[in-house]
């Protein structure tokens, strides 16, 4: 009986570090923020986070609207930088650092 509860705990442990590892990354957002859109945007990482609340962020991801609210922020920016395969780790970076998170990325 001990071995089995050893075992269970153990599967329990692996199962929450890998779903950890495979969601998305505010790190990440970061990176391909400043690789991808700063320079269209005009602003660093800190100002384009607060221009909205981690509600309103939110919002756009679940209605999918979140490309379109890039791109009328920063309407220089190119389709290729707001393909949708970046923008769930451009989501992480702006909610984690939105304007009522009390956090400050460093870019």
């Amino acid at each position: 009986m001990n071995k089995l509860l050893k075992l269970v705990l153990a599967s329990v442990m692996v199962l929450a570090v890998s779903t950890t590892v495979a969601s998305a990354d505010v790190a990440k957002g970061q990176k391909l923020y400043l690789k991808k859109l700063k320079g269209s945007c005009n602003m660093n990482g800190a100002k384009m986070a607060t221009l909205h609340s981690q509600g309103e962020w939110e919002t756009f991801k679940e209605e999918g609207k979140l490309a379109d609210e890039l791109k009328k922020i920063c309407p220089k920016a190119p389709s290729k930088a707001l393909d949708s395969k970046y923008l769930e780790h451009y989501y992480d970076f702006f909610h984690e650092y939105a304007n009522d998170s009390g956090n400050v990325p460093s870019c």
